[in-house]
């Protein structure tokens, strides 16, 4: 099984995780700038983004015709396409890759979801084991209060599929809650590095670049004068 250990290639691969609203993706836009900035050769890739399947995941989501095992295999083929097409080779180049999520998603969703956990893991088993999973924590009131200040929680975000309850807020709120304890049990599990992202930008862009440059140093990558 690849996932359960290091992929042994030139190249970094760090992700991100939590739920939404967490912060993780404004967190991974400053760190790539910076490590730009510092003259790295980066490569950023997300969830849900293959130009194989991604559209027909979107057109499905948009008419509600997903089943919790179904919306599990589509993200499966996704990945699947990214890791080979983008992230493998990338890595092989030496590059650091940037993962906006990564398979840490599918265990806390779709296990949130009533998926089997082994099952889940198990599809994911030919994933390659990053060299840094940091997870982002926040409360789920934090998380609704910062996603409400620009928009309504979507359909599936909000688990309005599993009919937890009628109204969309409420149904967050119960749903990620879940997806937080599987985060949760998941810290232990794989030794995700948690930063509390009700910290400040800046602090926690701080603790997150210390990290990094301590994954880096063991690649023979040295930024400290950055």
């Amino acid at each position: 099984m690849r996932f359960s250990k290091n992929h042994g290639l030139p190249g970094t691969l760090i992700c991100v995780e939590g739920i939404d609203g967490s912060g993780k993706s404004t967190q991974l836009a400053i760190l790539r700038d910076w490590l730009i900035s510092c003259e790295q050769d980066v490569i950023f890739t997300e969830w849900n983004s293959s130009a194989l399947i991604s559209q027909t995941t979107k057109k499905a989501k948009k008419k509600n015709l997903l089943s919790p095992r179904t919306f599990s295999l589509l993200h499966a083929v996704d990945f699947a396409d990214r890791l080979e097409q983008v992230i493998v080779p990338a890595l092989k180049a030496g590059f650091i890759v940037l993962a906006d999520r990564y398979v840490y998603t599918a265990f806390a969703r779709d296990v949130s979801r009533g998926v089997d956990p082994q099952w889940v893991r198990s599809m994911y088993g030919f994933a390659i084991k990053p060299d840094l999973a940091v997870y982002f924590k926040v409360p789920v009131e934090v998380s609704l209060e910062r996603i409400c200040s620009n928009r309504q929680p979507s359909f599936y975000e909000a688990g309005m599929d599993l009919k937890l309850n009628t109204d969309p807020y409420v149904s967050y709120k119960i749903f990620q809650s879940r997806v937080i304890k599987e985060y949760d049990k998941m810290q232990e599990e794989y030794h995700l590095s948690t930063i509390e992202a009700t910290d400040s930008i800046h602090d926690q862009q701080v603790e997150f670049r210390a990290i990094v440059k301590e994954i880096l140093a063991t690649k023979g990558i040295n930024i400290d004068g950055y």
